[in-house]
């Protein structure tokens, strides 16, 4: 890892749908007539492009080889049975053969792993870390890998299928059972799917008879944990133990900086702080990034698991969404920070990724220029990672019907595909502005101040955080169910930000009582600042005994240096024009 004071700015892309150029996609469209974004398309000029954001790690989403219903046999990969594939792609969850990248990435298919290697060493280049997928809980329902080293055993060979849980075996297994989920096996291709025994599905559905609604495509892996009675057998470690350890170094010795890891909840806790600093034994500087649903679990699997990040999804990316969607008091966010008080900077704050619908979709802001109190609350409350899911600087609002995925206000994980917004920025290679429409430029602009401002200034990157809700929760002029207010400082550099969800305009009125003074060492007395995000200077009076009035437009905010720091990196652009540009 770099030094520990640079704050983890992390860009989520899908190769196959990020470098995808192709503006005819047809809906279920194959490899052939779609096609996919291949690992030798991110040149240097597009990563030096993506990092102009304030980005300083790529996640690069459904790297490991997944099924899918593209036939790659002739180049010595076992076809898959499309009645248990999701979409024409396949989803990159459902794991065929972790010793293996993706084919439908590469160039040169037999050269697919080279140029995977090639991309890791591009994108360092350009100092930027890299990430990739860990799926721990659950592999593709038929496993095998074609290339693994000598000696590795593929998933469930040498189960025993007649018991339905043995502490060694790699699945779950329904006794004399036959898979028969409620959908037809035989629908596609010209040989039905068969699973005797049955394995459990993975999303813990432990009955031969799964829905559409599961995970059908995939099938739950054996940490040791007899669901049966609820009992443990971690010792003498698992094979599936031995097995994911054996990957994940494999792996990172490819050169990648670490995993964002799945579902890591579903898997037994004791084998994250078994496994992970056996990793880290070899490679220190990898990270493991926890995908998490509990706020219960967040300091165990800090803690105990040893995971350096995990998702904040329950907490703040909630109460933000129903700040916006559902009418939630901005007051909440008060419980946010205090929720995780004192593992608030390794959580991962985000307002979109794969799994959530889109800032801008119909089923949330439906207008993606409504962002900044979001994202200006997200990527500042803390000093912990930000990440952003591409697409999302331009505004993507998830309106195409893409084939398997449908009209979900998502961007697809199963089908090939590309989308527009991408598509114009990346203008054949270009990467300018050429084809955006001005609210896209604009947007894009605000989130590369927003990014580079976490880091660029001291005060988000390694400062303190004050919340001023608790002042100001009766005082006239403020809302606090609209509004939100705090400070950020280290040394000289105090930023006062204050951010207004509502749609309306405001003019917002903060109390700063005497403890902020005395905690940030901020001077009362007149100061002439300037905005951080629209370049308008401000003439404040600072005091314990009076507000703070500053002018908000609806879904806006503002971030105020007023300590003694006098570096000022606001926009060029005038707020008016900046604004004017919004409303265009």
């Amino acid at each position: 890892m770099s030094d520990s004071k640079e704050r983890l700015i992390i860009y989520q892309l899908f190769p196959r749908i990020f470098a995808n150029q192709n503006p005819n996609c047809v809906p279920w469209g194959t490899l052939k007539q779609n096609g996919s974004g291949k690992f030798n398309d991110f040149t240097p000029h597009i990563l030096q492009s993506i990092k102009e954001l304030g980005v300083n790690c790529l996640w690069l989403t459904g790297v490991i080889e997944h099924a899918t219903k593209t036939d790659f046999s002739k180049y010595g990969i076992a076809p898959d049975n499309p009645n248990v594939v999701k979409g024409e792609a396949g989803s990159p969850y459902a794991i065929k053969d972790y010793y293996d990248v993706d084919p439908a990435l590469a160039v040169s298919i037999p050269d697919r792993m080279k140029e995977f290697e090639s991309l890791v060493k591009r994108i360092h280049a350009e100092k930027m870390k890299v990430l990739i997928d860990f799926v721990p809980n659950h592999t593709a329902r038929v496993y095998h890998s074609d290339v693994a080293p000598a000696g590795i055993e593929d998933f469930g060979k040498c189960d025993n299928i007649n018991m339905n849980f043995t502490r060694d075996n790699n699945y779950y297994y329904i006794s004399n059972q036959q898979f028969y989920p409620d959908f037809d096996l035989g629908a596609e291709g010209d040989r039905p799917y068969v699973e005797f025994p049955a394995k459990a599905t993975g999303n813990d559905c432990f009955t031969a008879f799964c829905s559409r609604n599961d995970w059908y495509e995939t099938v739950k892996l054996n940490y040791g944990h007899d669901y049966n009675d609820n009992s443990d057998h971690f010792y003498p470690v698992p094979d599936t133990w031995m097995k994911m350890l054996h990957i994940l170094r494999f792996w990172a010795s490819k050169g990648i900086d670490g995993f964002r890891c799945d579902m890591v909840f579903m898997v037994p806790l004791a084998f994250w702080h078994w496994a992970i600093p056996q990793v880290k034994s070899l490679y220190p500087h990898i990270m493991f990034i926890g995908e998490i649903y509990d706020v219960g679990l967040y300091r165990p699997f800090l803690d105990y698991g040893c995971f350096d990040y995990l998702y904040d999804k329950v907490n703040l990316y909630d109460t933000l969404v129903g700040i916006e969607t559902h009418g939630w008091s901005a007051a909440q966010l008060t419980g946010c920070w205090q929720t995780v008080d004192g593992i608030g900077d390794r959580m991962l704050n985000f307002l979109e990724n794969h799994d959530e619908v889109r800032f801008g979709s119909k089923a949330y802001a439906g207008d993606s220029l409504r962002v900044i109190p979001s994202l200006v609350t997200s990527s500042m409350i803390s000093k912990g990672p930000v990440m952003i899911y591409y697409g999302q600087e331009l505004g993507e609002q998830a309106r195409d019907h893409e084939g398997f995925a449908g009209d979900n206000n998502r961007t697809t994980i199963f089908d090939y595909w590309s989308i527009s917004t991408i598509r114009r920025w990346m203008n054949g290679g270009k990467c300018d502005d050429e084809l955006l429409s001005p609210h896209e430029r604009w947007l894009r602009d605000v989130y590369k101040k927003v990014l580079t401002l976490c880091n660029d200034r001291i005060a988000l990157r390694e400062g303190a955080f004050f919340d001023l809700m608790y002042a100001n929760l009766r005082q006239p002029g403020f809302d606090p169910h609209r509004h939100f207010a705090f400070l950020r400082y280290k040394g000289d550099d105090v930023l006062l930000i204050v951010v207004n969800f509502s749609r309306e305009e405001s003019h917002v009125n903060i109390m700063i009582p005497e403890l902020a003074f005395s905690m940030t060492g901020m001077q009362q007395g007149e100061v002439v600042t300037q905005d951080l995000l629209w370049g308008k200077s401000h003439k404040l009076k600072l005091s314990s005994d009076s507000t703070v009035s500053v002018y908000l437009s609806s879904a806006d905010a503002v971030v105020l240096p007023v300590g003694r720091l006098s570096q000022f990196t606001g926009s060029k652009m005038s707020g008016s024009q900046l604004r004017g540009e919004k409303k265009s």
